[in-house]
């Protein structure tokens, strides 16, 4: 004799759906991580935060500096290299020390004088954003 399940309840399995959907999505967007494709998207961030600090910069805007480390720090978590956790990108150094360093470059352009403004920064800067594009085109 088999037993009929009562009826499932909407209300109770709505919740379970969100939770399962939730899940899916930040496995998938684990999953999406591809080392390989960490250039791009270190070259992408920083093509899109670029003009914005350059803006900030003429403005003398400290606030957009606030908002830019947050968005760096949410960008180094989601590829792992925050604490250089994720040893997939070490090939890619060029590009974490860009997204690292480029915050602190603007901020040295408003306040040259700043402990972090070391002379050579700006320069390093520089040619790890051209070697992170170039690795981004290949």
């Amino acid at each position: 004799m088999t037993r009929a399940h009562p009826p499932l309840n909407r209300r109770a399995v709505r919740p379970l759906t969100v939770l399962a959907m939730t899940a899916l999505a930040c496995v998938g967007a684990f999953a999406q991580q591809d080392p390989a494709q960490y250039p791009a998207a270190a070259a992408r961030f920083l093509d899109g935060e670029l003009p914005k600090m350059e803006v900030a910069v003429g403005e003398r805007d400290r606030d957009y500096f606030e908002a830019a480390m947050g968005r760096t720090v949410a960008f180094s978590e989601d590829w792992g290299f925050k604490s250089r956790a994720n040893p997939a990108l070490a090939g890619y150094r060029m590009c974490t020390d860009a997204v690292s360093d480029f915050v602190i470059v603007g901020l040295c352009r408003l306040m040259p004088n700043g402990g972090e403004c070391e002379p050579g920064l700006a320069s390093r800067f520089d040619a790890n954003l051209r070697q992170c594009r170039q690795a981004a085109g290949r």
